[in-house]
């Protein structure tokens, strides 16, 4: 097909399938970061009425799945902003208390410092297990640490851009960071690494 002809005919999207062939994907997606089914929910259906309304915009250079996530990622954030505008985080004083678990009171290493892992990082990151443990410690951090960590980590957006989304200072950002990737790390450590070490 010729640059001219793929101009002149955009993309065919079919809005009537979206719930059929991406509900439940996007649901999970949602529900995955924002833990709430209720909200999941609802960005959801602001995903599909905001793709319906911008269908014209759609270029084709992604996949209609991967376009509607886009859009999807965008709804998860303002609801997000939303929700730490309507209740500000006050749980953040410092990070001492999470730092304190690993030096004593000479400032030397406590004996419950992290260990070093011994296993191959890419064998790791293809391990299924590792993923649903991974998940599974996720989902114990608290709601305002496991915002700023996917927000940070897994969706890439920048700290300033998450210091507003959470309504937070960039150091209280940075304590709820530290504080996540040291209790997802003690938690691995417990609940896999342990476990595949002693194989």
């Amino acid at each position: 097909m010729s640059k001219e002809a793929s101009i002149s005919n955009p993309p065919i999207l079919d809005p009537e399938t979206w719930v059929d062939n991406y509900g439940n994907y996007l649901y999970n997606f949602a529900l995955g970061r924002l833990r709430n089914r209720e909200n999941a929910q609802n960005v959801v259906q602001e995903t599909f009425l905001a793709a319906l309304s911008a269908r014209k915009n759609f270029s084709g250079k992604s996949t209609e799945r991967t376009w509607l996530i886009g859009i999807l990622k965008h709804k998860i954030i303002d609801a997000m902003r939303k929700s730490y505008r309507e209740k500000p985080i006050t749980d953040v004083k410092s990070d001492e208390e999470a730092i304190d678990q690993f030096f004593d009171r000479k400032t030397h290493m406590a004996k419950n410092m992290p260990s070093a892992w011994r296993l191959n990082p890419k064998e790791i990151l293809e391990n299924k297990e590792f993923w649903d443990t991974f998940k599974k410690c996720q989902e114990k951090l608290p709601q305002s640490a496991r915002d700023a960590f996917t927000l940070r980590e897994i969706e890439k957006i920048s700290g300033k851009e998450i210091c507003a989304i959470l309504n937070i200072t960039p150091s209280n950002f940075w304590v709820l960071l530290h504080r996540a990737r040291l209790q997802l790390r003690q938690c691995l450590e417990l609940n896999w690494f342990k476990d595949q070490e002693n194989l």
